[in-house]
């Protein structure tokens, strides 16, 4: 009897234990993706703490290592059970609040290679309160079975430091967050006492996303090459600060922001303590950016080089997924396929989400869920495996894109059009170059925009050049590169390139619709971009450079059209009215990615 009892009794007892084990709440994962967790969902059982991270660095010069702000929430079960879970981080300059609308631009309307005028500069009240830094990304992924971090980045809110929009403390002090995550670096309880925390619940498996400016910095801690960032999600990220602020020499502004640049940014994010502010302008805004961001040139330099993350991505080890818009004309399409095609280079896991849409926009919550659950939680689910590039056709819904083994899709071919005289009202471009050589002149004024000068049936201001009408479909995949042979009547000028889609759409349109990609260049930059000489008057110069990538389909009936004109009024400086720009037409062509090549084109046009 006692035998059978005790037998009994080491039965009831194996089956409590599993009973309770069975309780605890842990990720559950289904057809390759976490899943919400009943026992993670509700907000009142979640952890919410703050905290400050002491990074190698002292910007504000205050003679103590830069503490970064950083907030955590947390399943409960991480606190109670001693699960320990991935986190998915974020970190921005935006949370405590910006300069608003205030008047803080520069005066485009200048003279080229004149010294501009001084701008105003403007104090940024700070907003928020402890512990909560950011909602963002909580409800998404703690009730998948992550942890969910917030950081504000140098020199905003209650993080120690200075901004320097790009420069290397906005790429350590990520790294700094993910250095005490895996248990590397210290925490403190508060932003100048000694007692310390620790992340007891952490994995030591990091993600990072965000759109934009916060989606910069993901990149900017990968680049450290920091262990335990295995895998990042940028959408939208500015990758260079250059290509941001100028475009192949030109002095470019970001749509919708006319006269921003480095330092009118620095401006807009300097929440952090009033009394180090006045270190952080005379060390950042009045001597290094005043030094090095060169608005009389544009030229290339030094200080732009080391805001340009693609000169940083050697040591960079974590899987990327990018997500961007074709028609993102902010943060141009150009940031991500730069950073997409060295990961590609260097072997990393990298895939590329692309949408027919303006600024932000991430991919497909699968994809970003697989993403993570492959690389944080260590599920086997093939993502590693998947297609290379997705894009949304022009009329599909966000969650439906296209898969392509790569991007610029494979079946793509460069062709070359050539001009032919008409531009004033609209020369024909073909793939024929003309017999005889012809020069067209334009006169700059900014007071016609790109649009009005599209749309004109003829203009004075802007040289137009189209394809016949396409009998069938012509389907644009990767980078248009323009080869122009130009002469001014001035030293320096604008130069203007649209490619569109014509008749012009009015009304309600789609974003697709008319403007298909554009560029902008600088001649006085022919030869190099870190060297600008001025042009000789009436002298033709020859410049090739890249329009933005895109993948869209031009519908039949339509035709391609290519338009040269000086200043844009939504993006260039603003020049007095009258600089004339000739262009060599036989010294001059567009080279179009084309599904299908030379055939494909040949077949849409055929009369």
């Amino acid at each position: 009897m006692k035998i059978k009892f005790k037998i009994q009794f080491l039965a009831l007892f194996v089956f409590t234990i599993t009973v309770q084990a069975q309780e605890k709440a842990v990720p559950v994962f289904k057809d390759g993706e976490a899943q919400i967790v009943e026992a993670f969902k509700d907000p009142k059982n979640w952890i919410r703490t703050d905290l400050w991270v002491e990074t190698t660095f002292d910007t504000d010069g205050d003679g103590r290592l830069d503490r970064m702000h950083v907030d955590v929430t947390r399943p409960k079960q991480t606190e109670t059970e001693g699960l320990k879970l991935p986190i998915v981080y974020e970190s921005s300059p935006y949370y405590s609040g910006t300069a608003g609308n205030a008047p803080i631009f520069w005066n485009v309307k200048q003279e080229l290679g004149e010294q501009p005028k001084p701008r105003n500069h403007v104090e940024v009240v700070r907003t928020g309160k402890r512990p909560i830094i950011s909602n963002s990304q909580i409800s998404t992924w703690v009730p998948r079975g992550y942890i969910v971090v917030h950081s504000s980045s140098p020199g905003t809110g209650l993080s120690d430091g200075s901004p320097t929009v790009g420069g290397d403390n906005e790429s350590l002090a990520p790294k700094a967050v993910i250095d005490w995550l895996c248990g590397r670096a210290k925490g403190f309880t508060t932003r100048e006492g000694t007692e310390t925390v620790t992340a007891f619940w952490s994995t030591g498996k990091v993600g990072m996303t965000g759109t934009s400016y916060n989606g910069t910095i993901p990149l900017a801690a990968a680049t450290t090459g920091v262990k335990g960032l295995e895998a990042i999600i940028p959408i939208a990220p500015n990758t260079s600060y250059y290509h941001y602020y100028r475009s192949n020499g030109l002095v470019r502004s970001p749509s919708g922001y006319l006269g921003e640049d480095i330092d009118v940014l620095y401006d807009f994010i300097h929440s952090g303590k009033e009394e180090n502010r006045a270190h952080n302008n005379k060390v950042v805004r009045d001597t290094e950016m005043a030094n090095g961001m060169d608005r009389i040139t544009g030229d290339y330099n030094d200080f732009w080089a080391g805001r340009d993350y693609l000169n940083d991505m050697k040591p960079m080890k974590a899987a990327l997924l990018m997500s961007h818009g074709f028609n993102d004309w902010n943060v141009m399409p150009e940031h991500s396929y730069r950073i997409y095609k060295r990961a590609e280079e260097m072997g990393l896991p990298t895939q590329i989400f692309y949408h027919q849409n303006g600024h932000g926009g991430p991919p497909p919550m699968k994809m970003m869920n697989r993403w993570f659950t492959h690389y944080l939680h260590g599920i086997d689910n093939g993502v590693e495996n998947d297609a290379k590039a997705w894009i949304v056709r022009e009329n599909d819904p966000r969650d439906q894109p296209t898969p392509y083994k790569e991007y610029p899709n494979p079946d793509a071919k460069p062709v070359t059009l050539h001009l032919q005289k008409g531009g004033l009202t609209a020369g024909n471009l073909s793939d024929k170059k003309a017999s005889k050589n012809v020069n067209e002149t334009l006169v700059d004024d900014y007071n016609f925009s790109g649009i009005d000068l599209a749309k004109a049936s003829n203009s004075k201001n802007r040289l137009l050049y189209v394809t016949p009408v396409l009998k069938e479909d012509i389907h644009l995949s990767g980078l248009t590169s323009i080869t122009v042979k130009v002469a001014s009547s001035k030293p320096a000028v604008n130069l203007s390139i649209w490619m569109v889609s014509l008749p012009w759409n009015e009304g309600r349109v789609k974003i697709t619709d008319n403007i298909i990609t554009r560029g902008w260049a600088d001649l006085q930059n022919y030869k190099s971009l870190r060297r600008s000489n001025p042009l000789q008057p009436g002298k033709f110069y020859k410049m090739t450079f890249d329009l933005q990538p895109d993948d869209q389909i031009i519908k039949k009936g339509q035709q391609i059209g290519l338009m040269i004109f000086s200043s844009d009024t939504n993006f260039t400086l603003l020049p007095k009215p009258g600089t004339e720009l000739t262009v060599d037409l036989n010294g001059t062509s567009i080279t179009i990615p084309i599904v299908g090549g030379k055939d494909a084109f040949e077949k849409a046009i055929k009369q």
